[in-house]
């Protein structure tokens, strides 16, 4: 009984994982390999060994994308999950209007982030056209200059990656929030705790497996942005002076411009080792804490 159980089970796995090793597994070990090949898309391969990456470690404009990179997580993921939580708690209190305001919240998050990250080009350019400037403009303050400042424009791409995502992130913590049993509630309240006494005992340590979900989730997304950097400065991508660009572009510049595919290869590999090394720190330091 226990061996057909699990040819039934196999059975049904077969092709999800046949799936996954053909898309997933297998481009993933032949990254591994083209790391340590010189390849421009037309010779064949040629094995050298580990000199992609001293050329990587050594390339002063790899620091630079580096730090770029971490900039977006650490600025990225800590705003946006506490506004999330913040909008979702009080969200949560409201039955008038409920669910348009959380279709409201929802609704860029399902917006082409192409078009979306145009729609904030538009809104950080220059007064007249700019909107934002256009408004500082008429009372009386300088203009901005979002994206052509070496200062502003990572933070204000940052911002708009966070506006993008904040919808997903509120519906999730609110289904987190109404998965807590009332009870609990109920009890503190007869115990006499304050609105802040449940927040601190109840609330968040009963939201730890959703935080941990969202601040992994929110991790990965801030480390792999691309969509919103090449959108918002495409007259010079990851501009100015190279102060936005994140790893993910100068992969996509490597391979697609200067067709270096080896070289694009060992970037992909660092990426890829930051993304586990990050998503398996934080699941350890938060199921540590809990």
């Amino acid at each position: 009984m226990r061996t057909r159980r699990l040819l039934w089970i196999w059975s049904f796995l077969a092709l999800p994982v046949l799936f996954y090793s053909a898309i997933r597994f297998y481009p993933t070990l032949e990254a591994f390999y083209l790391s340590l090949t010189n390849w421009d898309l037309l010779s064949d391969p040629e094995y050298i060994g580990l000199e992609n990456y001293k050329r990587l470690f050594a390339d002063p404009k790899f620091w630079q994308v580096f730090r770029n990179t971490f900039l977006y997580l650490i600025i990225g993921t800590p705003v946006s999950l506490i506004l999330a939580f913040v909008i979702a708690y009080f969200l949560d209190r409201i039955r008038f209007g409920h669910t348009f305001l959380r279709a409201l919240y929802f609704l860029p998050f399902i917006t082409t982030a192409s078009a979306m990250a145009w729609v904030w080009r538009w809104f950080y350019q220059p007064a007249p056209t700019g909107i934002i400037n256009n408004f500082l403009g008429s009372l009386g303050i300088s203009p901005i200059p979002f994206l052509s400042s070496v200062e502003l424009a990572l933070p204000s791409i940052t911002f708009t990656a966070i506006w993008a995502g904040l919808g997903f992130q509120v519906i999730i913590f609110m289904a987190g929030l109404r998965a807590i049993p009332s009870t609990y509630y109920e009890a503190a309240r007869i115990d006499g705790l304050n609105d802040w006494q449940v927040l601190r005992k109840i609330t968040l340590p009963l939201l730890k497996p959703t935080t941990v979900f969202l601040v992994v989730f929110s991790s990965i997304g801030f480390l792999r942005i691309f969509d919103q950097v090449y959108n918002m400065s495409s007259i010079d991508p990851g501009g100015p002076l190279g102060s936005t660009k994140p790893l993910v572009l100068m992969i996509y510049q490597t391979a697609f411009s200067s067709y270096e595919m080896g070289y694009a290869s060992a970037q992909t590999v660092v990426l890829f080792t930051i993304l586990l090394v990050i998503s398996l720190l934080q699941l350890w330091i938060m199921r540590e804490r809990g």
